[in-house]
């Protein structure tokens, strides 16, 4: 009678154990899948992350173009007003104090004091 109880207890605990041991690999497998969920997600952020950062690089080389071009575009501006400036009927003591004013980027704009424009050839 003793073997019988220690045998019933045995496999109760073995049952019990095989209980445990399926609600843990339930648990393991949902652990699994959420991991793998969450390297999917990582994966698609750091994907595009660097999408950005491409983007980010590219837009600064064309704003440094465009600085660039901006700045060439606004001497040659000048220069053209400086050459219109002087082809309009004035002393040459005031054309060459506005060519000299435009140089250092000071003169007035000329395009709101002309009465009219020469064409630009």
């Amino acid at each position: 009678m003793c073997f019988d109880q220690q045998r019933s207890l045995l496999m109760s605990e073995l049952i019990a154990s095989r209980v445990r041991s399926t609600d843990d690999n339930a648990m393991v497998e949902t652990l699994r899948g959420r991991l793998a969920e969450t390297e999917t997600r990582l994966e698609r952020a750091r994907a595009r992350e660097a999408e950005l950062t491409r983007r980010l690089e590219e837009m600064k080389r064309f704003i440094s173009v465009m600085e660039i071009l901006e700045t060439y575009l606004k001497r040659r501006f000048r220069e053209r007003q400086a050459q219109i400036s002087c082809r309009i009927p004035l002393d040459i003591e005031q054309c060459r104090l506005l060519t000299k004013m435009e140089t250092r980027g000071t003169a007035p704009n000329l395009t709101r004091t002309l009465t009219y424009q020469l064409p630009i050839e």
